[in-house]
């Protein structure tokens, strides 16, 4: 059985080599494999979800992730760290829970239009703007349905992208709209693996989403940061946000969402030009694969 797993990851790895290239050196491939995971059949499908730019490439992978849309995801639990430790702030699942709904079903806006299909287009949007842009997109979710538990999704983003963008809207019930936020790591978690080693980039992430989205004069919500301990920044391995786009107020019609991409892509620019030297080639880069079951790295 273990042999079969490790075969299959190995197997999923090599296919994908050149489909999106990966990115910078700087990471090793992290896999999570089954006792975290809980929903994973369409792992092999989403990882052949990157579109790469034919002109003008920066040589650069943004993985756009449509939040929700697994069909079963809230009847299944995932742990909500990788060290099996409780969750420390409260959100879909309260703090002090060790396991977390796999996918939740998200919210409905006031005009009873579901968040899912919402996030969904706003990644179409997104990835359009990105691939103009001379970025390569990993579309996680590209369908109603992507039968990937978030652990599942922020693995693959782990192993094919430079980073992880999560679009979402939040269900806090107010009754106005708030603006824009992402979720930052909660100082108690900045200290646990991996999120020690990349936390640091999380945030400029985050910063650099906001001012983008401040440029377009969006509302933001406050400083324009959270705390919220995710499922997705804890199992991250890459620069990795949340975005929440509004709430259940907010206006999602098509003008408003393109609006909401410009500010994404630049946010996006803002950060590349500070993280990455766009004008250097990358070489093909021979990297470490670690893969976890259990409580053995094989």
């Amino acid at each position: 059985m273990k042999k079969g797993i490790v075969f299959l990851i190995v197997f999923l790895m090599v296919i994908s080599f050149p489909i999106c290239g990966y990115a910078k050196g700087r990471r090793k491939f992290i896999w999570t494999l089954p006792g975290n995971m809980r929903i994973m059949p369409e792992l092999h499908r989403a990882m052949l979800l990157c579109t790469r730019r034919k002109k003008n490439r920066k040589d650069i992978v943004i993985a756009v992730n449509a939040g929700h849309g697994t069909k079963g995801g809230s009847s299944v639990k995932t742990l909500c760290h990788p060290d099996g430790s409780a969750k420390v702030t409260g959100g879909t699942t309260a703090a002090g829970s060790v396991k977390a709904v796999a996918v939740s079903d998200g919210m409905a806006f006031r005009d009873g239009t579901a968040e899912r299909d919402v996030t969904l287009r706003m990644a179409r949007i997104l990835k359009k703007k990105l691939l103009a842009e001379g970025y390569d997109v990993l579309m996680v979710r590209d369908g109603k349905d992507a039968q990937l538990d978030n652990v599942a999704r922020t693995v693959i983003c782990n192993n094919v992208a430079d980073c992880h963008i999560a679009l979402h809207w939040d269900s806090d019930g107010l009754s106005y709209d708030k603006g824009c936020f992402y979720a930052s790591v909660p100082e108690k978690l900045k200290k646990m693996r991996p999120v020690a080693s990349y936390w640091e980039e999380h945030d400029a992430l985050g910063k650099s989403l906001i001012k983008g989205l401040r440029s377009q004069k969006i509302k933001i919500n406050g400083t324009g940061a959270t705390e919220i301990d995710l499922t997705q920044t804890s199992y991250s391995t890459i620069p990795s946000v949340d975005i929440e786009l509004g709430n259940q107020c907010s206006d999602h019609s098509d003008r408003k969402l393109q609006k909401l991409a410009d500010g994404l892509v630049q946010g996006i620019n803002k950060y590349v030009k500070t993280s990455y030297s766009c004008s250097t080639v990358k070489q093909p880069v021979r990297l470490k694969m670690e893969v976890t079951y259990g409580n053995m790295v094989l």
